[in-house]
């Protein structure tokens, strides 16, 4: 069995708070995230452009409202990446118990 991976795009804490929100959810409108995490826009849409470019999570514009709405999710490889690191930081927590 292989050490679960420490993933450097995960871990960055905004990313990591995005991943954690992502995951406990099937999606997540752009407008509750950035409330939830207290970000500015453009800082939130940064955090994301790394995640979308790793491929991590997926976005998809609805209308909703009459207003266009950005709906964002993990993708299975964001999930496999997000577990994996929450494996390596507990890891890493629990050897210094």
């Amino acid at each position: 069995m292989t050490a679960p991976a420490f993933d450097e795009v995960v871990h960055a804490p905004q990313r990591l708070r995005i991943c954690a929100m992502l995951s406990a959810a099937q999606s997540v409108e752009f407008g509750v995230l950035q409330d939830r995490l207290g970000l500015s826009k453009s800082a939130l849409s940064k955090q994301l452009a790394h995640l979308v470019e790793a491929g991590y999570v997926q976005q998809e514009r609805a209308v909703r409202d009459g207003r266009s709405r950005l709906w964002l999710s993990l993708t299975r490889e964001g999930a496999r990446a997000y577990a994996g690191h929450v494996r390596a930081l507990r890891e890493i927590v629990d050897a210094d118990g």
